[in-house]
């Protein structure tokens, strides 16, 4: 199976109005690996309880953060397990970063990790994933 790209995804894609239309780039992270970063403030359309994001908005984005990554790198692989723990309520209109990495790449599976930081520096969210090669 070969995975296209139309940029209509939810979570990346220009072309898609209703989506985050996230966009990433590559930083060098605190421990000197290579991250992949992507920006987003959530709008009240996002919120779940009353001005904090709904936890699948939050959790969209880390699992593009991961799977994207594993697009960039030409690994054609999709998001098999994912783990998400959410540790602290983002408000929404705040901007939060995500950062991004594989952690190994193993046969036919990606391990990767991913957080969530809140604009003064605290972990909001923190996921890992199994992303498994479809080809």
């Amino acid at each position: 199976m070969k995975l296209d790209y139309d940029k209509k995804c939810f979570a990346c894609g220009p072309e898609n109005p209703l989506g985050l239309q996230l966009k990433f780039w590559f930083e060098t992270g605190s421990d000197g690996g290579e991250e992949y970063v992507t920006r987003f403030t959530p709008q009240p359309h996002h919120q779940g309880y009353v001005g904090v994001t709904h936890g699948g908005i939050l959790s969209t984005v880390l699992d593009e953060v991961m799977a994207r990554l594993a697009w960039e790198k030409q690994l054609n692989a999709i998001t098999a397990k994912m783990e998400i723990r959410l540790r602290k309520p983002v408000p929404v209109g705040e901007m939060v970063t995500a950062r991004g990495r594989i952690v190994r790449d193993r046969g036919r599976s990606i391990h990767t990790e991913a957080e969530l930081y809140l604009s003064n520096g605290e972990v909001a969210a923190e996921a890992t994933a199994v992303l498994v090669k479809v080809a």
